[in-house]
This record gives structure tokens, sequence and C-alpha cells, in this order.
């Protein structure tokens, strides 16, 4: 009887913690991260009396969770993703709009080239003049506009990743310290904390790129991108926040020993908000800064070809920063780096590293060497005075550096915030032409003057007067006032170069024919380098004279577009993905509500069964005793 009723006993305990199970899956369908569990019964070990053997019951030998390695480290990987695409794609909105809301630069720009138009139809007009200021005030301040708010993006992103690093160290300590509970346990499974830690590990993956191992005492390895251990058994490692080594105002994340690992970063927010810096918003500044300069270098180029109301040589209409120069914060050295743009055409998008390697073999130059900050070598000549040019810039370098130093060079960043009027007096622009060529009324051939054209506005004899006379076989003869010369042999169709200009001719000239280029003494009424200065809009200065300041900005609006339409795609994407990975993941391990219900009939049944079996064994053990004392 003892045996039946034992046998019951065990049925109706296994039917009891069944119901129990079953009904905490009922009440936790709807927590996030909360893994069904069901009862793993085996049979009691039975009774062997030498002919048969008989069964002592049942026995629940663990409550295990639905579980599986693969599709939850697939939904790790895939939150990852779509946070890092919900985050670039935030980004690459928000930078849509400040495109959009930037004061329509692109018709500004078309506004400012259209006022010189204005001044050539009157030169002389101070209202067509004080019109075209306005429009360059404008220019500016649009431009200003735009720089200030990438530059308010750059602060946002840098206080966005120090918010990411602080919600990363705080996820790994409570992972550590779940892996210590976990450990604990020893051979015991505790699902609510697994699932806790679980749940843990998928915020983090979210935050930055994760690789995860578990470990034979039940706990898990959490590592970076990077390589760097986040999490070891009980231990909590993340990260640290620091400052760039060139840019205190950028916000770095170093490893536990201070290195910066913020390029190694990738997947989540924090991967998302470094790349987005490093390959979207950086190269939108540098583009919007190349564009600033373009536009100032080229209508202040310009302008000292022609002459202002007042008859003198055009001034600047525009200032513009100076590239920026940086030293890491640990160079031992104390030399010192400037850099200016000396060839507009040949100015790239990048920023540099110049490094002191004290070497003199390539790819160093005096001793120097430079990178962009992508990595890649730049080839770098050395100039008679000591400097040292590449791409569009020039270099002075001072003595006392120390091998390893290095100097971060950032040319055009901050060009748009700091683009700014250089004037604000209309007689100030120059319309006129600077100089002008004359024919001798004695000439005998067919030649004209057709343009006299200035090549270097800072030539010292530019204003000299010069007068070229042609002698036999094409020759001729050029002397300015200051006693200078230049002879040659005349080619249809080539132009004369003197101090500093060009003289171009229509027709052949005789021998003995001469022309005179002089100062241009009717700039009232002239408009030539205003007309000029208007056809910058679509004169190239940019990528070897292939990009105008327009095209430039056009250039900027088609970066900033590809970018957004690019975040928006990879957001649809790995939405589509981590839905179906979270779909996976859900039917092994969700909660079905309909199976559960079953569940609870069959162990009502099971459980109303066993107490039928502990009824019947008390019967009949009440028979027996019946029995025996009558």
């Amino acid at each position: 009887m003892s045996s039946l009723l034992n046998i019951g006993v065990s049925g109706l305990n296994a039917a009891q913690l069944g119901l129990k199970v079953t009904g905490n899956n009922i009440a936790n369908a709807g927590t996030d991260g909360y893994s069904r569990q069901n009862t793993v019964q085996v049979d009691q070990v039975g009774q062997n009396n030498g002919r048969y053997t008989l069964g002592t019951g049942v026995d629940v030998i663990a409550v295990q969770r639905a579980y599986s390695q693969y599709l939850t480290q697939t939904l790790w990987s895939t939150n990852s993703a779509l946070q890092g695409a919900t985050t670039s794609n935030d980004l690459a909105t928000t930078l849509n709009g400040l495109l959009k809301n930037s004061g329509n630069l692109q018709s500004t720009l078309d506004s400012f080239y259209g006022g010189f138009n204005a001044v050539a139809n009157a030169p002389g007009d101070p209202s067509a003049r004080q019109a075209l200021l306005g429009n360059a005030s404008t220019l500016a301040m649009a431009f200003n506009t735009f720089g200030q708010q990438l530059d308010q993006q750059r602060t946002q992103i840098n206080t966005q990743i120090a918010d990411a690093v602080g919600s990363a160290n705080s996820l790994v300590k409570q992972i550590a310290a779940l892996n210590t509970s976990i450990s604990q346990a020893g051979n015991t499974q505790p699902n609510d904390l697994l699932d806790q830690r679980d749940g843990l590990v998928k915020q983090l993956a979210g935050i930055t790129g994760i690789s995860v191992a578990a470990q034979p005492d039940g706990t898990l390895s959490v590592y970076s991108t990077s390589g760097q251990a986040l999490v070891s058994g009980s231990y909590a490692y993340g990260f640290q926040v620091g400052s760039d080594a060139y840019d205190a105002g950028s916000t770095s994340v170093l490893d536990t020993s201070g290195h910066d690992i913020s390029s190694r970063l990738s997947g989540g927010t924090l991967g998302a908000l470094l790349n987005y810096r490093r390959n979207t918003l950086d190269p939108a500044q540098n583009q919007l800064g190349r564009a600033a300069l373009a536009l100032a270098q080229g209508v202040n180029a310009q302008q000292a070809k022609g002459l202002d109301l007042n008859g003198n040589q055009g001034g600047p209409l525009f200032s513009v920063p100076a590239p920026t120069v940086a030293g890491a914060s640990g160079n031992q050295g104390s030399a010192t780096v400037g850099a200016s743009v000396s060839d507009l055409g040949a100015l790239t998008n990048d920023n540099y590293v110049l490094t002191y390697t004290g070497s003199a073999s390539a790819p160093s130059v005096n001793g120097w060497a430079l990178a962009t900050s992508s990595g890649r070598t730049v080839t770098m000549t050395a100039n008679a005075d000591g400097t040292l040019s590449a791409e569009g810039l020039t270099f002075s370098v001072s003595a006392g550096a120390q091998v390893g130093d290095s100097f971060q060079i950032r040319p055009t960043r901050n060009a748009a915030s700091g683009l700014a009027l250089a004037t604000s007096d209309p007689s100030a622009i120059a319309a006129a032409a600077a100089l002008k060529g004359t024919a001798a009324g004695t000439n005998t051939g067919d030649a004209t003057v057709s343009a006299v054209n200035v090549g270097d506005s800072s030539n010292a004899n530019l204003f000299a007067g010069a007068t070229v006379t042609f002698g036999a076989g094409g020759s001729y003869t050029g002397t300015d006032g200051a006693g200078n010369s230049t002879t040659g042999t005349y080619t249809s169709g080539t132009a004369i170069q003197f101090d500093g200009w060009s003289l171009s001719l229509a027709g052949t000239p005789a021998s003995g024919d001469s022309f005179s280029v002089a100062k241009n003494s009717s700039g009232l009424n002239d408009n030539s380098n205003a007309l000029d200065l208007a056809g910058l809009a679509n004169t190239g200065v940019l990528d070897g004279g292939r990009t105008s300041t327009v095209g430039a900005y056009a250039n900027l609006t088609n970066q900033v577009g590809l970018a957004g339409s690019m975040a928006s795609n990879d957001l649809t994407t790995q939405t589509g993905l981590y839905n179906q990975a979270a779909s996976a993941q859900q039917s092994s391990a969700g909660v079905n509500l309909d199976e559960e219900a079953a569940g609870l009939i069959k162990y009502q049944q099971a459980y109303q069964a066993s107490a039928q079996v502990i009824s019947t064994a008390q019967t009949l053990f009440t028979s027996l005793i019946s029995a025996i004392q009558a």
C-alpha cells in the first residue's frame, strides 16, 4: 500500500509543480526577455523482484527554460545592427534638416553672384554696390549658420558618446554581478537570473558591438569589437571617456589602459555615433569649409585683378580662417607647425597628420612624414625656403621636434563658421579691369588688343606700365617703367606674359608695331572685372579647376542626401532582420498561451488522477485494516 501511496504522492507533487511552472509562464507571457519554462520528469528507479520491475513513481529533476544559444546570439547581433542603424538614421535626418534650414545657401549663392551682374550694368551706382555687399553679408551668415549647426551636432554627439559609455559601463557591472550569482548556483539552473543576464547582454549589444563566450561555470565573457574584455567572470572592465589626442573638444572612447579605441569600435549606438562623426559629419563639414574657402579665395583673387571705384587695386572681399593645426597632447618637443592653402585647385577634403620621423628616407621629407587622418600616405615636396608642400597645402615647421611628435592639420573644417566680410565699403568692389592694352596709332599691322589678363596680382611691377614693340619675324621686346625688359617671338594665339599680366592679340603685328599696357584710367565706367566676378559662379577653382563654388555646395548637398538615403535604407533592412530574428527566438523561447492553457488542463487532470491514486491506496489500506480487525 505504501508503494501505491508514494507513487500517487510523487505524481501529485509533479503535477503541482507543473501547474506552478505553467502558471508562471502565463503570468510572464508579456514580460520582455522571459523564456518559457517547463519541468523535466523522469521515472523513479523501480524495484526488481526477480521476474519484473515495478516503477516507484515520478521524479522532477529540473525546471528548465526554452533556450537556443544560436537564436539568442542572432537576436543580440541584429539588435546591435538595428540600434546602430536607428542612430545613424536619426543623425543623418538631423543633418539633412540642418542643410534645408541653413538659410538656403544655394539661392544665397545665386543672389550673391547675380549681384555682380547688377554692378556690371551700373559700375558707378552706389546702390548696386551696396546691394551686393548685403548679399555678401547674407551669404557669409548662411555659411556661418550651417557651420555652427554642424559644430553643435558635433557637441551633441560628444554628449551622446559619453552617455553611451556610461550606460555600457553600468550594464557590464550588472552582467558581472549576475555572473557571480549564477556561478554560485552550482548545478541548479537559475532561470530567472539567466533571463535577466540575457536581457542585459541584449541591451549592451544595442549600445556597442560585442562577442560573447559561454564559460563552463555558467558565466559569460563579453568582448567589444576592439578585442577588449568588457566582462570576464565576476570582473567588469567597461570603457573610459577621454579627449581626442589632437582635439580636446572631441570625445573619444578609451580602453581600461587609456588607449584610444574609437576607430576600432563598431555596432550599436556607440559604434554608429563614432562612425557618423568620422565618415559623415567630418567630410560634410570639410566639404562645406572647402566651398567657403573656394568662395573667399576665388572672389578675393579676382578682386585683386581689378580696380575699385577709387582707382585702387581691389582688396579682399572676404576673410576666412587659416587651416587649424593642433599638436598631439603627447608631444615631447617644442616644434611648432603652421599651414596655409597654397593651391586651392589641389586642396582635398581630407584632414592630415604631420609626424616627425627624423628620417631623410621616403616617404619622409626633411624628417617629416604626412598622412591623411584615415592613414593614406601623402607625398610631400621640400621648398627652397624650408617649407613643405603637399595637396594644395604648405607647411612651415620650426626646430625642436622630437621623433614621434605629430600635428593634425584641418584645412577647411572651420572655414564656413569663420567666413566673414573683409570690407563694408561699397566702393571697394573692384568692378573695373586693372589694366588696359592700347595699340599705337602708327601701327601698320592688323593686330588689335583682344584682352589683358592679370595672372599674378601680387607682382610688384603690375602697374609699372610697359610697352611691347615688335621686330622682324615676330620678335618682340617688352620694357616696363621700372626698367625691366623681356624678349620673345610671338606666336599667334599665344599670350605675351610680363610683369604678372598677359597680353592677347587678334591678328598679325607688323615689324615696328607697338602696344602699351598700363593701369586702366577709365575705371569708373568699366565693368570688365565685375563680369569676371559674376562668372566665378561657374568657374572651376577646386579639384584641379573642375569644380566651382556652386558645384562644391551642390556636391555637399548630394553627399548629405546620399548619406540620409543610405541610412534610411539600412534602417529598413536592419528592422526587417531584427524582427525576423526576434520572431525566430520567440517561436522557440516565447510563451504560447494556447499551449499553456492545454498544459494547465493536462497537469490538472494529472493532479486529479494522482489524488485518485492516493484515495485508492487509502481505501485499500482501510479495507485491509478492517479485515484484520474482523
